[in-house]
């Protein structure tokens, strides 16, 4: 007999997926189970992501194989299950590959490594682009408590929900798990940043059962090991909170995240001051007239976002149009 279910990809390894499945009635509901993508997946361009809702087909092998009934045990090559459909996606990134995502946990360092603010922007433009909630998340404030309050003051003046927090003291960690409590529900939320900025220790004392594996920053280069190598998702409540790779750079012109015209857009505290250049098509780089560089000459707008924003659109100016091509 065949069967099909709805899910969510919790974790992808080498074209295997792990799906949470949906409670109901038929024989694996709220089972997780292993499977691999139908071919045709390949040739429509598709890939499935974690945080995909999917649909999937299986049979009575694969319901006695997860059941135990003929003693077989889980199907490490997902035999007897095969995703045959993605359900629509509310978004999807990049870097970190996922889908579906309604918060974003932006976490840097006040220091140690030193924080790269023109890349905390990146991703936070990349998130207001797919409209997911960026929260910036100031880890380590134990080693330099004045850079991490000026930086916290810097994004909640933006206009975001920001933390500045210690896990080896665990300042402010009870505070962020309130807000996760509360502002969750059924979403998905992903923490991403830089290797070594304290990740996977900030989740550990968030959701000490989890036990995630954490690194230690290399004197010589102050970088931290990658100790996240692939994106898992984690239920909590009825949403889901993802632990995911580090990086070290956004690359707009390889990975085709907005265009130019946008970018004003994905800066919140622009919004205010849009439309009251004294050129229409003012760019807020340079021009008299400016409203957003009046605006940051007054300390309405801090210059470190600014001066983001000019970064991006110096990037973005060189970003090929390739669907005219």
């Amino acid at each position: 007999m065949q069967y099909k279910e709805k899910g969510r990809i919790v974790r992808g390894v080498g074209g295997l997926y792990e799906i949470r499945l949906d409670a109901g009635d038929t024989p694996l509901s709220g089972l997780v189970v292993r499977s691999r993508a139908k071919g045709n997946f390949r040739h429509e361009g598709e890939t499935p992501l974690v945080g995909d809702r999917v649909e999937i087909q299986y049979d009575d092998v694969a319901v006695a194989r997860y059941t135990g009934t003929e003693g077989a045990g889980v199907a490490e090559d997902g035999g007897g299950v095969v995703i045959t459909a993605l359900l629509p996606r509310e978004n999807a990134l990049i870097r970190p590959p996922m889908a579906n995502l309604g918060l974003l946990f932006i976490t840097f360092a006040a220091a140690e490594p030193a924080p790269a603010l023109d890349t905390v922007d990146k991703l936070i433009a990349i998130a207001e682009h797919n409209h997911i909630e960026p929260v910036p998340v100031i880890c380590k404030r134990d080693i330099d408590p004045a850079a991490a309050d000026r930086l916290l003051a810097l994004y909640r003046d933006a206009g975001f929900t920001a933390f500045a927090i210690s896990s080896k003291e665990n300042e402010g960690v009870a505070e962020l798990r309130a807000y996760i409590d509360t502002a969750l529900g059924e979403r998905i939320a992903a923490f991403s940043g830089a290797s070594g900025v304290g990740k996977s220790t900030l989740l550990n004392a968030l959701y000490p059962d989890l036990k995630l594996q954490t690194g230690e920053i290399s004197r010589k280069i102050a970088r931290g090991k990658h100790t996240t190598r692939r994106v898992e998702l984690y239920p909590i409540g009825e949403g889901y909170v993802a632990d995911t790779p580090g990086f070290s750079m956004l690359d707009f012109i390889r990975f085709d995240f907005f265009g130019r015209d946008d970018l004003p857009y994905v800066m919140r505290e622009f919004e205010p001051y849009l439309g009251c250049c004294r050129y229409t098509k003012c760019t807020h780089t340079k021009e008299e007239g400016c409203a957003i560089l009046a605006a940051v000459k007054e300390g309405k707008i801090a210059p470190s976002r600014h001066q983001s924003f000019l970064l991006m659109y110096e990037a973005l100016k060189n970003k090929h149009d390739w669907s005219k091509k």
